[in-house]
């Protein structure tokens, strides 16, 4: 038979009593592989281990008008962002080479389950669909980002893979769809997991991520049916919100009511970004990964009110005081305070002429929008690699797609407001009715935009506005516009008409930045592939 090699990542072991194995590398052949249910367990963990990575879920967020990254780091997502790249980005070619690595892994315990001898019939039941569901996963990111993709679900050949054409999108996340709902029987729901199984996939992830494929096709009414599984109900898992949104990104609180799915890092699987995107006071780098003013702007006031509508009481000239109270959870400003890795408070200062410099926006080496980023600041990482587990869907996440789902369908009421918004802004800290009570009067269209402008505040820095501004359509928008910085009166900066900074202006051309070019090298190798629209 012909040898293939077959990368396994085994389990390390060394935290195995507190998160999902981390793997280590070995080689197998297809003869030698396969023996026991342990086999298929550490083929399994070699699925987790490229499900996705720290580099996506930080570098999705300047993919948007929520953050710049300056420079070319970050698979150079920047360029991606201002509209100058081509099949030859790093970030282009990493995710088509990533994913269909992911595919393969998980074809090959999905194909190959059923040679492992003597194995318990529901262990091999939930090791499948556990590898089915990350197979899900990786096609809906691939036909989300290129459109059309290459598919199959069988173990093809190199030769196989050199000539395979795109399938159509439609077809892929149908097939999505159909695996999401087709595994939840074989999966267990989170309070049946064993500590050890902790990061695995569950019954709920299984609906919660259906649904957050429905969303991203509009499909109202089976957002509505997945989500309605989760809220208020406990046969397919039992989830609330956690009790402090900034508490809820910190590694004391990993695994706690609201997470419904992460990724798993510690031990040996750290990583390093927050030298990124904390100030360099702090993590000792230069900071490249920072919010923009946008994202800043469009938190709201404590009152529920926009910056911009009359009686907000919004005062430029003091512009961070009274606002959502997600805002100071997740973003340093001028004056915010902040404990660094050795427990000293400092004090972060932004604008040009303050004393110390070190983190103004003049410096070198700070931020060149004046804000930086604490949210999934770990102060428990050592030489500033962390093993905090990332969140890819939590329960807030499913209350605002009801929210999202329910308004489009015309069925936003007190009711739904009360099982979603509400809960949502009292856990975040809001305190006054304009914000927490239902408000009638406010018509539909209103609505779509108090529910986005929700999901940016409550999900900012967590990677899923790259597909939001994509599904509704406004990337062409939004994405246009410069990136700025805080409002300065001193200093030589490019500005805006206000005192804005101005750090980057940035193309977006509608419909072909919708969807990336197929990587130059891939077509390069498979003449068959055709190319997406104006690439």
């Amino acid at each position: 038979m012909k040898k293939i090699v077959l990368t396994i990542l085994i389990a390390t072991g060394l935290f195995a009593c507190r998160k999902l194995d981390q793997p280590m590398t070995k080689e197998f052949t297809e003869a030698s592989y396969w023996r026991n249910a342990q086999d298929g367990l550490d083929a399994l963990t070699a699925c987790y281990e490229h499900l996705y990575k720290d580099d996506y879920f930080f570098g999705d967020e300047a993919l948007t008008d929520n953050a710049y990254n300056n420079g070319t780091g970050l698979l150079n997502v920047n360029a991606i962002s201002n509209g100058g790249y081509d099949g030859n980005n790093d970030r282009v070619k990493d995710d088509w080479s990533y994913y269909y690595t992911t595919i393969r892994r998980c074809n090959e315990v999905v194909v190959n389950m059923d040679k492992v001898p003597g194995i318990d019939s529901t262990l091999k039941r939930r090791i499948v669909a556990e590898a089915r569901f990350i197979r899900a996963y990786a096609y809906f990111q691939l036909s989300s980002f290129y459109g059309d993709v290459p598919f199959y679900t069988n173990l093809i050949s190199i030769e196989e893979s050199r000539t395979i054409p795109r399938s159509d999108k439609e077809k892929v996340q149908q097939f999505v769809l159909t695996e999401l709902t087709d595994i939840r029987k074989d999966l267990p729901v989170n309070t049946a997991q064993a500590q050890q199984d902790r990061g695995r996939v569950t019954r709920g992830a299984a609906i919660a991520m259906s649904a957050r494929v429905h969303l991203f096709r509009s499909e109202w009414q089976q957002v509505v049916s997945d989500c309605e599984l989760l809220i208020g109900k406990t046969t397919d898992g039992t989830y609330a919100l956690f009790g402090n949104y900034s508490n809820l990104f910190t590694v004391a609180n990993e695994y706690n009511s609201e997470v419904i799915f992460d990724l798993q890092y510690g031990g040996s699987r750290t990583y390093d970004k927050q030298r990124q995107f904390m100030p360099q006071t702090v993590t000792a780098l230069r900071s490249v990964l920072v919010p923009t003013q946008d994202l800043v702007d469009d938190y709201i006031m404590a009152n529920g009110k926009a910056i911009t509508d009359a009686g907000s009481g919004y005062d430029e000239n003091n512009p961070y005081v009274g606002r959502d109270p997600r805002f100071e959870a997740t973003i340093l400003h001028h004056g915010s305070k902040v404990t660094d890795l050795s427990g000293v408070v400092q004090t972060i200062l932004t604008q040009p002429g303050s004393v110390p410099a070190t983190n103004t926006v003049d410096d070198q080496g700070a931020s060149p929008t004046g804000y930086y980023f604490q949210k999934y600041y770990d102060r428990t990482a050592t030489n500033y690699s962390s093993g905090l587990n990332l969140i890819l869907i939590r329960y807030a996440d499913v209350l605002l797609m009801y929210a999202e789902a329910k308004n489009e369908l015309g069925q936003m009421n007190a009711a739904v407001w009360g099982q979603t918004i509400q809960p949502i802004r009292t856990r975040a800290g809001f305190a006054d009715a304009g914000a927490t009570v239902y408000n009638a009067a406010m018509d539909q269209a209103t609505m779509q935009t108090l529910i986005r402008r929700e999901r940016r505040a409550e999900f900012a820095f967590e990677g899923l506005r790259t597909l939001d501004i994509r599904r509704w359509k406004i990337a062409a928008t939004v994405l246009s516009r410069p990136v700025r910085g805080i409002r300065v009166s001193s200093g030589a900066f490019n500005k805006d008409a206000r005192g804005y900074i101005i750090v980057e202006n940035r193309v977006f051309t509608d419909p072909k930045h919708y969807l990336w070019p197929v990587p130059t090298a891939e077509r390069d190798q498979n003449k068959n592939l055709s190319q997406n629209q104006d690439w």
